[in-house]
């Protein structure tokens, strides 16, 4: 390639990622812009946003309102709902799910937040070993404070449905379940502060487990997915490694379904009561 054409590229990945922070500037509260904003929302000249416009109104990414401003286009919604995008949390999660099982292989779960403010396991990805965890409660509601998962979506939900969990008496499921409020409410500060939660037979005796929360496009979490396995098999530097590298896969998950970091940065803000 010559040096014309090395140019040639670089300027048409100067111009695609000018394209992307133009798309990024409309949302919920600014469906439509003019031009003078996006350029101070971008740092581009006027003359560079107007072109940049005037290529993406071509390709439908964006379109003209009846008052001259800009708002975003057909295509970019025709895209969102052909069905090539996951729509549902066990959509987007299960093939991710099933990639990180194949690099640890143990058994990946997905869990979902309900209405009622319970969470229920929706799905998994079992481990090949012969000793393994495998849940029969699929679709059974169950107590945030109980386990990992519950632990995870519960650190950064906001304040007040935190404090419903504490104020009420936690039941214990078995001998390591944790009944304190103080002690689970320093848990759940642990677990905004590093990404993940852990527990160890707080819910089901002989297995420890690793769980991160999932956002969707509103930065609210959702769900969690999590790491199960048998406690002779894991201890707190293999429980720490698996926490670590789970919080990319629950992220991976998050962005599919539309969670920006700044959205979820708010909301770990609010579940802290900062």
């Amino acid at each position: 390639m010559g040096d014309g054409d090395s140019a040639a590229g670089r300027s048409s990945v100067q111009s695609i990622d000018r394209a992307v922070a133009l798309l990024r500037c409309f949302d919920a509260r600014r469906p439509t812009l003019g031009i003078s904003d996006l350029a101070r929302a971008t740092g581009l000249s006027t003359t560079t946003t107007h072109r940049l416009l005037m290529a993406m109104q071509a390709n439908r990414l964006v379109r003209q309102t009846p008052d001259r401003r800009y708002g975003l286009g057909p295509l970019l919604v025709q895209l969102a709902r052909s069905g090539a995008l996951p729509t549902t949390l066990r959509d987007a999660a299960l093939p991710v799910m099933t990639e990180l099982r194949d690099e640890v292989d143990e058994t990946v779960g997905l869990h979902e937040l309900l209405p009622s403010g319970e969470r229920v396991v929706v799905d998994q990805v079992e481990s090949h070993h012969e000793l393994r965890r495998t849940y029969t409660d699929i679709g059974v509601p169950i107590p945030l404070p109980h386990g990992a998962p519950g632990k995870a979506i519960l650190s950064m939900l906001p304040t007040a449905e935190q404090d419903r969990w504490l104020v009420q008496p936690i039941t214990a499921i078995t001998p390591a379940t944790i009944t304190d409020p103080e002690v689970l409410r320093a848990e759940l500060a642990e677990a905004r502060r590093r990404g993940y939660a852990g527990s160890n037979a707080e819910r089901t005796s002989g297995i420890r487990a690793v769980a991160a929360p999932v956002f969707d496009h509103t930065g609210g979490a959702i769900g969690a997915v999590g790491i199960s396995v048998p406690a002779v098999r894991i201890d707190d530097a293999r429980a720490d490694e698996l926490g670590r590298r789970l919080i990319g896969y629950a992220w991976a998950i998050s962005e599919q379904l539309g969670a920006t970091e700044s959205s979820v940065e708010e909301t770990a803000r609010r579940a802290g009561g900062r």
